[in-house]
């Protein structure tokens, strides 16, 4: 028998995100238990210190304003419409709400039970992201009119006696010394240790290094339901690969990396990779305890967004966010990780907008890669773009046709993030040219030209190109361009002589007095170049050697040194030099470019103090350093 109650409330519900995820069916038999809450104006569906409910709501009419106590007063920090989830804690925390929600006007919510929800987020991974991104996230106010633009944690949860960062960019507080198995090792010895130990997952290690996780939901998935002998050993069920991140890893990072790869437990390594032994484990309990508020409402407004304007406020309030973590001096590497996280889920956003713009879906798979500062996720100012979009082979007779819609939908691409602030590349290094928008085979013909009869003009077209980060489509693109690159590097001595000389071939930026070499021309005239006679050279040193050193997967120069200085203990205290270098130029860098509303490249020596002007003459004699290794390990006197 039909329950017009239920439809009417399942056909409400299919419009909004996360049941836009599920199929109508299961809508209604979800409605079939809802209950429907009428709210007075400033009445109080929940406050802070409430034990949670068994419900969530989703506000059907009306709006529900959330508030927190701060110094004894009552701060709204975000309102909920029509559409809008909220009361998700019950989900993820057993303690007590958090804050108020109350509502603003008359209201309707729905009310869903969680025991009954509880089934589809586990069998739908979009509903689980969706849920714990939600809940994760907070929002600026945007009725706040004396701090508009502003953070909420600045304009509440801080204050600059109590607090000097965000706390969002601190470091997540999580177990160190994480108890570890080996995949030999029986389930059954495994859960008792994690049972006594009172621990909910244990990391699978082969000689130290982490292959594995084993997690309560391994055991309840597999073992509990008979899927599994209790006897079986641990390479069995581990879920694997493990996600690794660095130590000293931000509670945004964290957040980001588990939404981003839809898991609950982070390892944390030395160096953020596997190839180095485990030394911490974050969980989601982590990240609730340590949860304030941070840029994970930027991703929730980002993957929302239906226009190009409402991209541009994401990345508008990104440039507020980078310009606030700069005045409190939060680190750069925490600065620049948030950021890239937010300018790649805008270029996502930006694709998926264009594929529904285009007539017809894509005729066949394609990934679409940034290069440049994008590629190497650095990009913290408004700079131009550089990306290329690579797309499977195909017959022949289709190539044109394949070829043509994809730098179509490139176009559109494009013509949106410059809508949102990015430049287009002056050179036109970018998806919707034709010589950058090819199969995966061309692709992988160009890179060999590149690497196998490389010239100066080609090296200096083509290092960009050594930068790059797969942003949208199939991971085997990634996959197989970055083994074709690597095979025809190894050992390519030809090729790494033109690298590194292009890496040499602007030496340390001071004069034979110690004095800065100011640009002359016009425009510029008594100018720093800083982009180019000091963050490049340390760009391009940072990308020969990783190369040269099979190095795969890590692009960022910051984490390039980092790297090589684990793999090279003769050359480590160079390599971290480096890498601190970098950082401190790219705040400089930053700095201006947010005073200036400039890409930052010069900086104006004048306005600079005694002390700014020492840091930065210390960057340089690490650049001379780098060099003259370079020099030295590809025997580049005899080509320069």
């Amino acid at each position: 028998m039909k329950n017009p109650i239920a439809e009417r409330i399942a056909d409400f519900l299919k419009h909004y995100p996360p049941f836009t995820s599920l199929t109508y069916q299961e809508l209604v038999a979800i409605s079939e238990h809802i209950s429907v809450k009428y709210l007075e104006k400033h009445q109080i569906l929940f406050k802070v210190g409430d034990a949670t409910h068994s419900d969530f709501y989703v506000v059907a009419n009306g709006a529900i304003g959330l508030s927190v106590i701060s110094d004894a007063e009552e701060f709204l920090i975000d309102k909920c419409d029509e559409g809008d989830i909220l009361g998700l804690r019950p989900f993820f925390a057993k303690n007590n709400y958090l804050m108020t929600a109350k509502a603003r006007e008359e209201s309707i919510v729905y009310a869903i039970p969680i025991a009954v929800f509880q089934p589809y987020v586990a069998n739908n991974t979009n509903v689980q992201n969706f849920l714990l991104e939600s809940f994760a996230s907070n929002t600026r106010n945007p009725y706040d009119k004396d701090h508009r633009g502003k953070l909420i944690s600045e304009n509440i949860i801080f204050d600059e006696q109590s607090a000097t960062d965000i706390q969002y960019f601190q470091p997540i507080k999580y177990t160190k010394n994480p108890i570890t198995a080996s995949s030999s090792d029986i389930i059954k010895h495994i859960a008792q240790t994690m049972s006594n130990s009172r621990i909910g997952s244990v990391i699978i290690h082969d000689n130290q290094l982490p292959i594995g996780i084993i997690t309560d939901k391994d055991l309840r998935s597999k073992i509990a339901t008979g899927l599994f002998s209790i006897d079986t050993t641990a390479d069995k069920i581990m879920s694997s690969p493990v996600i690794t991140v660095p130590e000293n890893i931000s509670i945004a990072e964290a957040q980001m990396m588990m939404l981003k790869h839809n898991v609950g437990h982070l390892c944390v390594t030395r160096d953020g990779t596997e190839k180095s032994p485990a030394t911490g484990i974050i969980t989601e309990h982590d990240i609730v305890a340590a949860q304030a508020n941070n840029p994970g409402i930027l991703l929730k407004l980002t993957r929302r967004a239906t226009r190009s304007k409402e991209l541009k406020a994401v990345r508008d309030k990104l440039t507020d966010l980078i310009q606030n973590s700069i005045d409190k001096n939060i680190p750069i590497t925490h600065i620049t990780s948030v950021a890239a996280e937010i300018n790649i889920a805008l270029t996502k956003r930006a694709i998926d907008l264009a594929i529904e713009k285009m007539e017809t879906p894509p005729p066949t798979r394609f990934a679409w890669f940034n290069l440049g500062s994008q590629g190497r996720k650095e990009q913290l100012l408004l700079t131009d773009v550089d990306n290329i979009l690579i797309f499977e082979d195909v017959e022949a007779e289709r190539y044109d046709d394949v070829k043509q819609y994809f730098l179509q939908l490139a176009d559109k691409v494009i013509e949106t993030l410059e809508k949102i602030g990015y430049e287009p590349c002056p050179q036109g290094l970018m998806a919707n040219n034709e010589l950058w928008c090819k199969s995966l085979t061309d692709w992988i013909k160009q890179y060999n030209t590149w690497i196998n009869t490389p010239g100066e003009k080609g090296i200096n077209l083509s290092t960009i190109f050594f930068d790059y980060d797969l942003i949208y489509g199939d991971v085997s693109f990634e996959n197989s361009l970055t083994e074709s690159i690597f095979n025809s590097t190894d050992n390519n001595q030809l090729f790494y002589a033109f690298l590194g000389t292009n890496a040499i071939k602007k030496p340390a930026p001071l004069g034979f007095f110690r004095q800065f070499l100011l640009e002359q021309d016009e425009e510029h005239k008594d100018a720093f170049d800083i982009k180019n006679r000091a963050i490049m050279p340390l760009v391009d040193a940072a990308r020969v050697l990783t190369i040269s050193r099979g190095i795969k997967g890590i692009t960022n120069t910051y984490q390039r040194f980092k790297k090589l200085a684990d793999m090279e203990e003769q050359n480590s205290d160079l390599y971290l030099e480096c890498a601190e270098a970098f950082n401190t130029l790219t705040w400089f860098r930053t700095d201006e470019g947010l005073q200036n509303n400039s890409n930052g490249g010069y900086i104006n020596m004048q306005e600079l103090s005694k002390v700014d002007k020492v840091k930065l003459k210390n960057c340089f004699q690490p650049i001379n350093d780098i060099q003259d290794l370079i020099k030295n390990r590809f025997q580049l006197t005899y080509f320069t």
